[in-house]
């Protein structure tokens, strides 16, 4: 950041103690400096609110109990802030968006875009009547590898994309969970999660990240979905077979009733002249291999690194980044382009962010998920 170039200033609605993704976005706002954390209205709880306020130094009057009156007051400011992270349960994105956008505030908000397609509809026509910018946290869109691959097989270096094969494995909710897990309560509620459990929570990451690298256009899907444990509402475990325009066949995997894993996201792709391995867990490294050949490891900011964006990496090859860089890559190029829009231009469309778009297309499978697997797995289109 130059001398010259202030920090963007920023609010959060949600993400108040104890809460794990505030944190992550926290921290990724912090990484390149681009963000000041100056307002949030951090908790639905007024003491709760208050109390996080205080322990994250945010001065007591742009520390709020409600995200209305957050929006409406800081958008009168001067010194008012110019974007809000959104990082509450999905059943309140909507709503805590709609007071920002329509105050010319920019949203950077937690997947999925919302908990039901009603909701979605509502989302898009308030990003549609703003003038401010929306931008979905697909995060794993930002790892330098998967920029690659994408540049890839743009570029053919796969050929015409055959087999499209995404999983994204836990094991945390393997058994009924406490009524005071925070982080498992919303989840597994409908009213607050919507009607997808794991399909919503990780099973749109992987769902995004297929589409992402691939640059696929999703048709139909069908679903097979399970909730294993006894008495939980959204689904736990999903198996869902993908269709893309394209002629590609897919098929995505999503559990967190799977023992022996944490975050095990994996990506594979195979076209008519080789295929591409990758998995989050150990995210510096991806196994590309030409039909015939040996295979060969890429890593990031490695030998053969091309398609690797230099401004999204930080450390050189052999100093493993992960999780909170890619989160961080996604703040910065938000900031690149709510710079731009303050300067009268707008790069969204000429970023690889994520956004409205992203978030329908998630919706629609989730959606899509719970309706296939309601009707014995029945195709459903996703157009």
């Amino acid at each position: 950041m130059s001398e010259f170039q202030r920090p963007i200033r920023l609010g959060m609605v949600g993400g108040g103690n104890d809460a794990f993704i505030g944190a992550v976005h926290r921290i990724a706002a912090r990484i390149d400096g681009q963000y000041e954390l100056l307002a949030g209205a951090l908790s639905s709880t007024p003491d709760k609110a208050q109390a996080s306020g205080k322990a994250l130094g945010l001065a007591s009057d742009r520390t709020y109990d409600d995200f209305k009156s957050m929006a409406i007051r800081e958008a009168r400011l001067k010194d008012g802030i110019e974007a809000v992270a959104i990082v509450t349960p999905n059943h309140m994105h909507m709503p805590a968006a709609r007071e920002f956008l329509k105050r010319g505030i920019h949203v950077i908000c937690d997947k999925p875009l919302t908990s039901n397609l009603a909701d979605a509809r509502k989302m898009a026509q308030a990003v549609e009547k703003s003038d401010a910018l929306f931008i979905l946290t697909h995060n794993y869109t930002g790892y330098p590898l998967m920029r690659q691959a994408r540049t890839m097989i743009a570029n053919g270096d796969l050929g015409d994309i055959r087999v499209v094969q995404v999983e994204y494995p836990q094991d945390w909710l393997t058994q009924a969970q406490p009524e005071d897990n925070k982080q498992a309560s919303w989840r597994i509620d409908p009213a607050r999660s919507g009607a997808g459990g794991s399909t919503g929570d990780i099973g749109t990451h992987a769902f995004n990240l297929a589409c992402f690298v691939t640059g696929l256009t999703p048709d139909s899907l069908c679903a097979d979905i399970q909730s294993f444990v006894k008495g939980r509402q959204v689904d736990d475990n999903a198996h869902v077979m993908l269709r893309f325009q394209e002629g590609a066949r897919g098929m995505l995997w999503c559990s967190q009733v799977a023992p022996g894993n944490e975050n095990g996201l994996r990506l594979r792709v195979y076209g008519a002249k080789g295929g591409i391995e990758w998995e989050q867990e150990a995210p510096n490294v991806m196994r590309h291999t030409v039909f015939g050949e040996p295979t060969r490891l890429l890593t990031r900011a490695g030998s053969g690194a091309d398609g690797q964006p230099e401004h999204l990496v930080r450390t050189p090859g052999g100093h493993p980044e992960g999780y909170l860089e890619g989160f961080a890559n996604i703040y910065l190029e938000a900031a690149t382009c709510i710079r731009a829009k303050q300067e009268g231009r707008d790069m969204q469309n000429e970023t690889l962010l994520p956004g409205l778009a992203d978030g329908l297309m998630g919706m629609r499978f989730i959606d899509a998920c719970v309706r296939s697997s309601a009707r014995n797995a029945a195709w459903i289109s996703l157009q």
